[in-house]
């Protein structure tokens, strides 16, 4: 063989070499993109997948079934030790699996029904960040249970009021607003579900944050489980009135738009460290909306912030938050924005908050007073 043949049997051995390299290459590439798009999700799986116009499409598989005797012997028999609260579904209870995981327990009575099993397998399929994971059910002996996630350190509303065993926390102002994106972004994510999911009860309570304070939105899709049952507690009816939108109010007409009511009745209650019922008028009719073109009016925005935020915040960052507010609680549905919007106004005020108390240092954020601040939002 000439020199110049095997040159040229070379130099081909080479580039053929090199092309499948490069073609490795870019299936690495690409794989790590696929996996990047699902990390926030909590989840690479390649079941759950982006719809062509953005839409999450989940691929709903059968998910764990418990046996209620080990049901039982998580929770030593529903002992009153392990109960833990009641909720719209029936009562909750704290257990240990055999595996030594904690679990919260759901528990109420209810004939078996594929519907039932349906629904659980929709709910279980979703998995986020900042959504509480539904890890099975069990239907035995006229009783149904919903088996979650334990999350450690409870709920926004327990922290904000001290309910339970949790005292009240000072929580510095962007830690809410870090609050705030988490739950933000649960409730984006739920509305970019294909079939789409409306949470229907998006409340401070229904807000868990774990040992890291990240928040995760509990209780998505539970109302799909009552039907015309809608009535939970009775202490809990006022409390819960607050948050539903007008349309719901009084046509039970849930659709994002009235989340987005809800969301923005929980900024609210950040803001202020107390419960929305117990801010707004006594007549019950009113909705928040209202109230805060009142307060708006008043030109008294101070009477409203947390006292416990002190001087942590900016103004600008306080501005901003209100103006969200006032349009997330819009009485018509059709003037509130997206729950996409919310989250990247959210991002905006927080990464804007961070950047100036860092440059500012902390204690040296500046309140203007409330008429100034309105008629900034007007």
């Amino acid at each position: 063989m000439s020199a110049s043949l095997a040159a040229i049997l070379g130099g081909a051995a080479g580039a053929v070499a090199l092309v499948g390299i490069i073609i490795i290459l870019i299936g690495f590439c690409l794989r790590n993109r696929s996996v990047s798009r699902t990390s926030e999700t909590g989840s690479s799986d390649p079941s759950v997948q982006v719809g062509r116009h953005g839409g999450v499409e989940l691929s709903i598989r059968e998910t764990r079934r418990f046996q209620m005797e080990e049901l039982s012997l998580a929770t030593k028999n529903f002992s009153d030790t392990n109960l833990i609260g009641v909720g719209k579904f029936g009562e909750v209870y704290m257990g240990f699996l055999h595996d030594g995981m904690l679990v919260a327990i759901k528990k109420r009575s209810g004939l078996p029904s594929q519907e039932f099993i349906n629904e659980v397998n929709y709910l279980s399929a979703i998995q986020h960040r900042n959504i509480v994971t539904l890890l099975g059910y069990c239907q035995e002996n006229n009783l149904q249970f919903l088996v979650y996630e334990y999350i450690h350190s409870g709920s926004v509303s327990s922290h904000l009021y001290g309910t339970g065993q949790h005292v009240r926390e000072k929580l510095e102002f962007k830690n809410r607003l870090s609050i705030a994106l988490g739950a933000a972004k649960g409730l984006a994510y739920l509305h970019s579900l294909s079939p789409r999911l409306v949470h229907k009860d998006f409340k401070t309570a229904n807000v868990l944050v774990d040992e890291n304070f990240i928040a995760k939105v509990a209780d998505a899709g539970i109302r799909n489980f009552l039907g015309k049952d809608m009535a939970g507690p009775s202490s809990q009816v006022i409390t819960d009135e607050i948050f539903l939108s007008p349309e719901v109010r009084e046509f039970r007409r849930f659709s994002e738009k009235s989340d987005v009511y809800s969301f923005g009745v929980f900024l609210m209650e950040l803001l202020s460290g107390r419960e929305a019922a117990k801010l707004t008028s006594s007549d019950s009719n009113q909705n928040i909306f209202e109230w805060v073109q009142n307060i708006q009016d008043d030109g008294n925005i101070s009477s409203i912030i947390d006292e416990r935020l002190g001087k942590s915040f900016t103004a600008e960052a306080m501005e901003k938050l209100m103006q969200l507010i006032i349009r997330c609680v819009e009485a018509s549905s059709e003037r509130r924005p997206a729950m996409s919007y919310v989250v990247m106004e959210l991002e905006g005020i927080l990464e804007k908050e961070k950047s100036l108390t860092t440059i500012m240092g902390e204690g040296t954020s500046t309140v203007i007073p409330g008429s100034q601040l309105f008629r900034a939002i007007k």
